[in-house]
């Protein structure tokens, strides 16, 4: 069981459930699990089955039908006003499960016709901190640093396999999603410009440098980072400005979804793995909470830098340095936890042996740190 599915459940009693996320994280399997174990009367549809095509828009199933789920809806031109209006006239009969990858989310954020009829859930890779039984967490953690966290190479553990899989991945996602909502025709161009991202994951994403290292403008760049964001490939944090003074002000870092697309050494594998379940949590939080939650970086112009802070609702809850095996406290953690006061201060280290506190600073290793507080397993607040 996935760790957002007792949610679902819950939302699904009240409302539509929208399933969105990176393509293959396994959102279908987790329709199918909701369906079997708790609605087995219910009926699953498929846009890319002809025959439950038909069905679809026919509006043909059993009335005592207690779940209908509708996978790659978004497909269907007007999905949205068939989908509402079926749910006005049959939300007494049955509830409603959407799924679909990155294009659900971007069509969902084009209009509010739905306003009010759904809740919106994003589901994310194996993390640190959700972990499948009988895997031990230390084989986690190297598994997730190699293979990555998608659920079919995280469980077939094998590297080859894992290659070829990211390979595909990457080939529908750009030539089928890109093709389908970007006005984009040199997708392998698109697919040079990604492959820079993926060797400089961690660092200060210069828009103007990927230009000239690609021939294309300016503006080309910074429309391709946003594409592959909206498609769920990788996410950016950017600078933290309105509490740090002489902050700087543009450049975002790019990090992946897929911990396996990392181009780098094991510093870079490492924070991106952090900075992706990081991001999995505040999600998490923001589906099921409703607060606004941003994960930031600091940097000033005098050098110092933080690799990430947590506000909630624009208040700093965390600042969080990650090193993959420099246990010596970062000067600029100390400075920034001392002048902005976080509710909490940690330092992330790959290969601790053993966590310490040093003032307001906690240093600590990475399935000691996520896998005790996974907020899917803590009350709501």
């Amino acid at each position: 069981m996935r760790y957002i599915t007792s949610f679902i459940l819950q939302d699904l009693a009240r409302k539509m459930v929208f399933l969105g996320g990176p393509r293959q994280v396994g959102k279908t399997t987790l329709a199918k699990v909701v369906l079997q174990g708790s609605y087995p009367s219910g009926r699953y549809l498929n846009w890319d089955y002809d025959e439950d095509r038909q069905d679809i828009l026919r509006k043909r199933w059993y009335r005592d039908s207690s779940l209908l789920v509708f996978d790659e809806l978004h497909k269907f031109a007007r999905w949205k006003s068939w989908i509402k209006g079926v749910y006005d006239v049959e939300k007494e009969l049955h509830s409603f499960l959407v799924t679909g990858s990155a294009r659900l989310d971007v069509y969902r954020r084009g209009g509010d016709s739905l306003m009010g009829r759904y809740h919106y859930w994003r589901l994310h890779p194996f993390t640190l901190d959700e972990i499948p039984a009988k895997i031990a967490p230390e084989d986690a953690f190297r598994r997730l640093m190699t293979v990555g966290g998608f659920p079919e190479p995280f469980l077939d553990n094998n590297e080859r396999e894992a290659r070829r899989w990211r390979r595909e991945r990457f080939d529908r996602v750009l030539r089928e999603d890109v093709r389908d909502l970007e006005s984009i025709r040199n997708v392998q161009l698109l697919g040079l410009f990604l492959d820079l991202l993926r060797s400089r994951v961690g660092g200060l994403i210069a828009v103007s440098n990927l230009a000239k290292d690609l021939a294309i403008s300016p503006k080309t760049a910074k429309t391709w980072l946003e594409v592959l964001e909206r498609m769920y490939l990788i996410f950016c944090v950017r600078p933290l400005t309105g509490s740090v003074p002489r902050a700087i002000q543009k450049p975002p870092k790019a990090y992946f979804f897929d911990n396996g697309d990392v181009l780098g050494d094991e510093g870079a594998r490492f924070e991106n793995l952090v900075a992706a379940t990081l991001m999995k949590r505040l999600h998490f939080l923001e589906d099921r909470d409703g607060y606004r939650y941003e994960l930031r970086y600091i940097r000033d112009k005098e050098g110092r830098e933080v690799d990430f802070a947590i506000l909630k609702d624009g208040l700093l809850e965390e600042l969080i340095e990650v090193k993959f095996g420099d246990e010596t406290i970062s000067k600029s953690l100390l400075y920034y936890a001392e002048r902005l006061k976080p509710k909490r201060a940690v330092q992330i280290v790959a290969g601790l042996k053993r966590s310490y506190d040093q003032g307001r600073i906690q240093v600590i290793d990475p399935i000691s740190y996520f896998l005790p507080t996974a907020p899917w397993s803590l009350p709501s607040l």
